[in-house]
């Protein structure tokens, strides 16, 4: 059947089981899923039914839902729960979109999570596919890109690193590789951290003697570099190895990180060994030392499986309303990391639906491995196994092993979920400890959820960076922090208290245009019960602070509170000033707050280690985005000002005169002869350094 002939099979069907009074043609609307939504290798065939706003209008819930269910096919689809503001509560698939949506409508519940769901909806959106495979794909990926608090999310998806070999040279290189995999090589991984991928290619340097600069600096040696000297690179691009014994070198790569490692080995240990009988012990020694670097790759990896050549191992753990789920990763038969995930979902939510549902979303957009070893049998797993083995193109299998070294497997990823569960509960319960602690000592009436910290660096006023980092109840939350770029011409360099006030000012106006209501609200909804099942279940994070920490003294606070007080916030936002002590000695701090004389803590008070700790971040903040600004300015060229010289012509003016400083004494006629530079270029680049 032709695509075209099976979207108007899926339209028929759709219209079937439509009212006789809805016109088709004014309520759906073909291909709605976005590119991205979709992802690259499933085309949905799909149809979207946005409601009559007349026919909801002033209701929701169960009514609202009832209302819009008349209208559904009995087809497999993603639905979409909105509240009234038009925020997604809950992205969910079905096999058939009526029968599941149906349920919500009749208004029995089995647990808080969907009875609140539901009475917060206000109207739904649905999108009809060819297949729940499709449908289990689309769930994934929306859920990713909407995040909506009713659903299982994932706290951390960073994109893994991997090992590229690269392929667009006449000598490869080898380097760490994270984003998107556009550059033409071989791409081996993942591997669980940035550290695990440097440590294994440093030994692959040892091993393989394979080079791991840029092709610039390649291209312009004229003789070996130091990591020769220290045999840790071929030295190719001097010509201390031919083309064709460097290529046998990177093929021998290949195939130790493609999984033949033992092949890889022989064929060093008889080279060796006949190295030696031709008395060439020379060259036996550097075969003897990779032999070495090999080993000393496996051997750090962990356990290493004698039967699983290519998988993924997942434990789930939930312990104190928390989950842990534990991912170990295994190629070419060795253990190459592993990496605890801690998913936001409801307490109430059995493990068999937490790992489904992350299973989902941790492959949107990752490589599948060909087996999936699981400690525990999860929602539609064989579902899941062909809607992932359609995304890779192959089979894929999902499994939960019962004996052997598989079990040991799951069995060992488990234990370390349950380890790392607890040292987050204990770590959990330490931070909300010092957060009551901190709430005691400062006079607020509840343990701060939100508390941001700020301060300001430069040199001699020059390069000037205001930081802002973010501490809630589980520690730091690095996805919030902020930096600066201090830029008011009115500033006179050096003057602090003029920087914190355009930090200050920038940063709550802002945060007045884009959340002004949510201290209101918060407000209102403070006594409410409804609030504890909430954050329950979405975990979700405030936009606005309970407190601001200034590191500075009594003049940075009458900054901040005057700003403050500008913007009618004073009264939302408690601000405390923290001072260096006598003698700037740490332990001797002064803590300014309003409506009390400074003073300061005991020595070994928790709470001062706290607020000390949050000092301390917020300084490497601040000194780290000082540093890259400045170290931004020291490379910058004086062909960066002039308007209209983009890269291309700024480098083929580099490249004609060599430095900026030959580019400022040119001649417009020199300039002239340069590529892409006309004489109207010639003469801007001209007058810009010749002003007079």
């Amino acid at each position: 059947m032709s695509p075209a002939d099976q979207k108007h099979k899926t339209r028929a069907g759709a219209a079937d089981d439509m009212p006789p009074d809805i016109d088709l043609e004014d309520e759906a609307a073909e291909e709605i899923v976005e590119p991205e939504a979709a992802g690259p290798d499933v085309a949905f065939t799909a149809i979207d039914w946005a409601p009559h706003a007349g026919d909801a209008d002033g209701m929701v819930g169960a009514e609202v839902i009832q209302t819009l269910v008349k209208r559904l096919p009995n087809a497999p689809g993603v639905y979409r729960m909105m509240n009234a503001a038009g925020d997604v509560l809950y992205v969910g698939k079905a096999r058939s979109l009526k029968k599941r949506v149906t349920n919500y409508a009749q208004g029995r519940f089995h647990t808080a999570r969907i009875g609140r769901m539901v009475r917060e909806t206000a109207t739904m959106e649905f999108v009809v596919t060819r297949t729940e495979i499709e449908a289990l794909l689309l769930e994934a990926n929306l859920i990713k890109r909407l995040r909506p608090r009713f659903n299982v999310l994932m706290r951390d998806d960073k994109s893994f690193p991997y090992i590229l070999l690269t392929g667009d040279h006449v000598s490869p290189g080898i380097y760490k590789h994270r984003g998107a995999r556009s550059r033409k090589g071989d791409y081996f991984g993942p591997f669980a951290s940035a550290g695990a991928v440097g440590r294994t290619i440093n030994s692959l340097q040892r091993a393989f003697l394979l080079r791991s600069c840029t092709n610039s600096f390649y291209e312009n040696r004229t003789r070996p570099c130091l990591l020769y000297q220290i045999k840790r690179c071929a030295g190719p691009c001097t010509g201390e190895i031919s083309h064709s014994d460097y290529a046998e070198l990177v093929a021998e790569a290949k195939d130790f990180l493609s999984g033949r490692s033992q092949k890889v080995k022989t064929e060093i240990s008889e080279a060796m060994q006949q190295a030696s009988q031709e008395l060439d012990f020379e060259r036996a020694a550097i075969y003897r030392d990779r032999l070495a670097a090999l080993s000393h790759v496996q051997s750090h990896q962990g356990i290493n499986p004698a039967t699983v050549d290519e998988a993924d191992v997942f434990a789930i753990h939930q312990e104190g309303g928390q989950v842990c789920i534990q991912v170990f990763f295994f190629r070419t038969g060795q253990n190459w990391g592993n990496r605890a995930y801690f998913p936001k979902a409801d307490p109430a939510l059995e493990g068999a639906e937490v790992l489904g549902s992350f299973l989902a979303q941790f492959y949107d957009d990752k490589p599948t491995p060909r087996n999936i070893l699981l400690s525990r049998a999860v929602q539609d797993q064989e579902l899941l196994a062909e809607a992932l083995s359609t995304r890779a193109g192959r089979k894929v299998s999902i499994s939960v092993p019962q004996r052997g070294e598989k079990r040991d497997l799951t069995d060992n990823a488990l234990q370390n979920a349950r380890e790392a569960l607890g040292r987050r509960l204990a770590e959990t319960s330490t931070q909300g400890r010092l957060l009551a602690g901190f709430a005691e000592t400062f006079g607020l009436p509840k343990p701060p959820v939100r508390i941001e910290v700020y301060d300001n660096s430069h040199i001699m006023g020059t390069n000037a960076v205001g930081a802002m980092v973010v501490a809630g109840p589980e520690g730091f939350v690095k996805n919030q922090y902020r930096k600066f770029n201090i830029r008011s011409p009115e500033i006179t360099p050096g003057d602090d208290f003029g920087m914190m006030r355009e930090v200050m000012e920038r940063r709550f106006s802002r945060l007045l245009k884009e959340h002004g209501d949510v201290a209101v609200a918060d407000d209102a909804a403070a006594g409410e019960a409804a609030d504890d099942i909430e954050d329950d279940i979405s975990g979700s994070f405030p936009a606005w602070p309970d407190v601001i920490l200034i590191d500075g003294g009594q003049g940075q606070m009458s900054a901040v509170r005057k700003i403050l007080a500008d913007l009618g916030i004073e009264d939302r936002v408690v601000a405390i000033g923290i001072a260096k002590g006598q003698d700037r000695d740490a332990g001797r701090e002064r803590f300014f707050v309003k409506g009390r004389d400074s003073f300061s803590l005991p020595v070994r008070d928790p709470v001062l280690y706290f607020v000390q700790r949050l000092r301390d971040e917020v300084h490497r903040f601040a000194i780290g985005s000082h540093r890259a600004r400045r170290k931004k300015e020291l490379v910058k060229s004086p062909l960066d000002e002039i308007a209209g010289i983009g890269p291309g012509r700024k480098r083929a003016l580099l490249l004609a005169f060599g430095t900026a400083k030959a580019v400022s004494r040119a001649a417009v006629e020199d300039l002239v002869k340069v590529d892409g530079i006309s004489e109207q270029v010639a003469k801007l680049v001209y007058n810009h350094f010749h002003e007079s």
